[in-house]
């Protein structure tokens, strides 16, 4: 814990955490309506922003929607301001997209390759300005907010890779005179509908990937995030018409579900990618399902830290204190659950508590901050219901359990211990800084309650036991996508395929083979003899 206090501020309560600044930019925003407009956020318009925007792009800039307004979660004052698409922009858009796919698909892989290099290192040149955006924006501490764009620009590096790399097969085939191969192609036009809580980094995985497998992209970002989908999506075309390549392969429509449900139903929409909520996602894939699309989905996360009686107790408060409170619960990876042998049961819950009074609550632009707001009052008033409905089924706070009474959408870190592993509340997701402290009594009962929920994004197992290490990554361990060891659920790298089973969709985004999914595969029988034999020997003469 040493590292941890060295670098936290203790938290001594709400009214600490009111600075000077704050007050003065609730009297700037309030005297002229917008913070983009405070000199302190000046920097805003190096990223191209301006009191108005326009929120849609496919080779101009443009958009006939309804104007929306982006607000900071630490104050809940307007940044600016942003129009958004309508159903006539999307038309534009998608026709603009497919048609840029025609000169992009001819474009070579390694060449398509550099582009996306050059697009990694412009995310380069502007990664604390887009880290401090996202803070401003979401909510995220900064330093998150940076680490998010890295995210970008790491699957970037890894796609200039892969450019030269995604191949197929050449097989053995049976006939005389006959070459078997398996050719990849890119699919086509590629949607991509991301969540407000990574609003940058996951459409870099999708994008990455789908421009050097040769598809166009057309981009709804979260409604509550349009400027950082604006920012972004600025750096990206320059970089393409810099190249003379269509600024329209990456194309832009801001809105809201009536947007994504125009990109779900389209099917010249060859592929959605949708990262969101469960029951959202699950509406996505059926309105891509009734046109026989494609679709990958990356959804919600009932995740758990399992803690075997003999594991490093501090390594595990440690790695929990990010896996629950980090960005506030609001990952898709933030651990909900700890589920705790009873011998060690206490004492992680003890040290947990301490560990949460030095965390220092405050403006993800600040400082030293390392917890943020929620990133909106509907998740605040979520937050309040689970708290309740927690201790209506039994639960005990050890700690938190109250929206702070500041400005802005802040909540107290909250663990709650004492209820059953099947609770109704433990059961579902709430995407909200609240972790359930469960006591079982061995590893089997821990990975049999691990895989109950219907969720099966991420999970982790603190131990120094290879036995349960091993069963735990086998066939009778979690039941998740991804699976780790004394490590927590949060924080997974670009080099491994990322996604979950179940409830979580299904899905896999950034490493491994999940390029694959961009792409459409041929399986290529060549006949270069004179002869012309059937398969399996048949004879039809």
């Amino acid at each position: 814990m040493a590292g941890l206090v060295r670098v936290l501020l203790r938290y001594k309560g709400p009214s600490s955490l009111v600075s000077r600044s704050s007050v003065a930019t609730r009297h700037y925003a309030a005297m002229s309506g917008l913070l983009i407009e405070d000199p302190k956020y000046a920097w805003l318009k190096e990223l191209g922003l301006s009191a108005q925007n326009k929120g849609v792009y496919y080779g101009v800039w443009g958009g006939e929607g309804e104007e929306t307004t982006s607000y900071c979660p630490a104050n809940n004052q307007p940044i600016a301001k942003v129009i958004q698409g309508s159903a006539a922009d999307y038309e534009k858009a998608i026709t603009a997209t497919r048609e840029a796919w025609k000169v992009w698909a001819d474009v070579p892989g390694p060449k398509r390759g550099e582009i996306v290099r050059q697009i990694g290192e412009a995310f380069r040149k502007n990664i604390n300005l887009l880290g401090k955006l996202l803070a401003m924006e979401m909510g995220k501490i900064v330093p998150e907010g940076v680490g998010e764009v890295q995210e970008y620009i790491d699957i970037a590096d890894y796609a200039v890779g892969l450019s030269r790399m995604f191949a197929g097969h050449v097989f053995p085939s049976e006939r005389p005179g006959h070459m078997l191969i398996e050719q990849w192609n890119p699919l086509g036009v590629i949607g991509v509908i991301t969540a407000f809580n990574f609003p940058c980094a996951v459409y870099g995985w999708n994008s990455c990937l789908a421009l050097v497998t040769g598809n166009t992209v057309l981009w709804k970002g979260a409604p509550s995030t349009p400027l950082t989908s604006v920012a972004m999506t600025r750096i990206v075309t320059k970089v393409l018409e810099d190249n003379n390549i269509p600024g329209s392969v990456c194309s832009l429509v801001c809105g809201g579900a009536n947007i994504g449900t125009l990109i779900a139903k389209d099917e010249r929409v060859n592929l959605v990618s949708f990262t969101g909520s469960t029951p959202i996602g699950q509406k996505v894939s059926l309105m891509v399902q009734e046109r026989f699309g494609k679709f990958l989905l990356e959804l919600g996360g009932n995740n758990a830290i399992i803690v075997d009686e003999d594991a490093d107790l501090e390594m595990v408060v440690r790695a929990g204190v990010f896996a629950c409170a980090g960005t506030a619960g609001q990952r898709c990876t933030t651990t909900r659950r700890l589920i705790l042998h009873e011998k060690v049961h206490d004492q992680v819950v003890e040290k947990l508590v301490k560990a949460y009074g030095q965390l220092r609550i405050g403006d993800p632009l600040d400082d030293g901050v390392l917890y943020g707001p929620l990133h909106s009052k509907q998740g605040v008033a979520q937050y309040q219901q689970a708290v309740a409905d927690a201790v209506a089924q039994g639960g005990k706070i050890e700690c938190g359990g109250k929206v702070i009474d500041r400005p802005g959408n802040f909540v107290e870190p909250t663990i709650i211990s004492g209820l059953s592993h099947d609770a109704a509340v433990v059961q579902r997701e709430t995407f909200a800084p609240i972790v359930y402290a469960l006591k079982c009594k061995s590893f089997e009962e821990a990975v049999e309650w691990n895989n109950e929920v219907k969720q099966g994004l991420t999970s982790s197992l603190f131990t120094k036991n290879p036995n349960k290490i091993f069963r735990w990554i086998g066939p009778k361990g979690s039941d998740c996508g991804v699976v780790n060891v004394n490590i927590p659920t949060s924080g997974a790298e670009i080099g491994g395929a990322f996604g979950g089973e179940k409830h979580t969709g299904g899905g896999r985004e950034s490493g491994s083979d999940a390029w694959k999914q961009y792409m459409r595969r041929s399986t290529c029988t060549i006949n270069y003899s004179t002869e012309l034999p059937l398969a399996q020997g048949i004879k039809f003469e």
